[in-house]
Formats: C-alpha cells, structure tokens, sequence
C-alpha cells in the first residue's frame, strides 16, 4: 500500500506529528455541561484548527476512555470532570488536495460531569470557554460537534 497514506509517515514541517498516519488513531471528546452551558474549546492546531469543538484528545496505550477524557480535559481546559459512558462515535478523515489521508481519527464522545475548576485553554486550544445555545450561531463550530448539541441534546 505504498503511498496510500501520506508523503512517508515521518513529521512534516508545520504539521502535527499525527499527520499523515499509518493507521486510524483512537481519540475522546468529553460533553460537559454546567449551569445550562458546554464547555468547548477553540482548537489551536489541524485538524480543525480555528473551530470550536468538545474537548478531548488522544487515548494513550493502557488508559481507559473514561481515563483519557478526564486527562484530556483537564491537559485542554484546566476543569475537572468524572467521564461517564460513551454517547457518540464518529470518524473525522482529512485528505490533503492529493487525496492521502492527512488524518483519520475514530473519535468517541463520553458523558461527563462536572467537579471543578475554571476554564483555562491550555495544551492544544486557543481559547475555552462555556457556551450556552444562543452562542452556537456566532462562532465557527465543528459540524461533528454542532449536529451532536443540536440533536442529541437540543441545544
């Protein structure tokens, strides 16, 4: 399968060393929520640099998701949450203009509550912050993250 999935699997300048992958990676997102609000964040990094998202990043080798997320959360946003169980999965596939895989994430969004701390963009986000439903229309968000507020929680 040579050149199916990037210029050579080795860092490219400018990029994310998990651009061009060899395999999908395992990531988590965890669904905040506080006083009728989410916490997002405005990802700092590609993919989706510049967009407001859920939360959340990489599974390490040995860590549960529920592990993961609340690692995650707490690297990204400074907050404190108790990950609960998996509510939504997705794939999240880049191509680059030559049609490679620049990223492939098989993503798993978790329940969480909140426990404590106030939100500070740390790690790879640009800003977080908590959003209430009036907000959503005015900032960029993820289309993944937009259509799980809106349909499963109504937001």
């Amino acid at each position: 399968m040579t050149g199916s999935s990037g210029p050579s699997n080795r860092p490219v300048a400018g990029l994310p060393k998990s651009a061009y992958p060899a395999n999908p990676r395992l990531a988590v997102g965890a669904i905040v929520f506080n006083a009728g609000r989410v916490l997002l964040v405005k990802r700092g990094r590609p993919p989706a640099q510049g967009q407001w998202a859920i939360p959340g990043g990489n599974v390490k080798l040995g860590e549960t998701l529920q592990e993961a997320a609340q690692r995650e959360i707490s690297e990204e946003t400074g907050i404190t949450i108790k990950a609960g169980e998996p509510v939504h999965t997705f794939d999240s596939v880049v191509r680059d203009a030559e049609g490679r895989v620049q990223f492939h994430y098989v993503i798993v969004d978790l329940a969480a509550h909140y426990v404590a701390g106030t939100p500070i963009p740390g790690d790879d986000a640009d800003e977080v912050r908590w959003i209430g439903p009036e907000d959503l229309d005015g900032l960029p968000v993820s289309a993944p993250t937009l259509a799980l507020l809106r349909d499963k929680y109504g937001f």
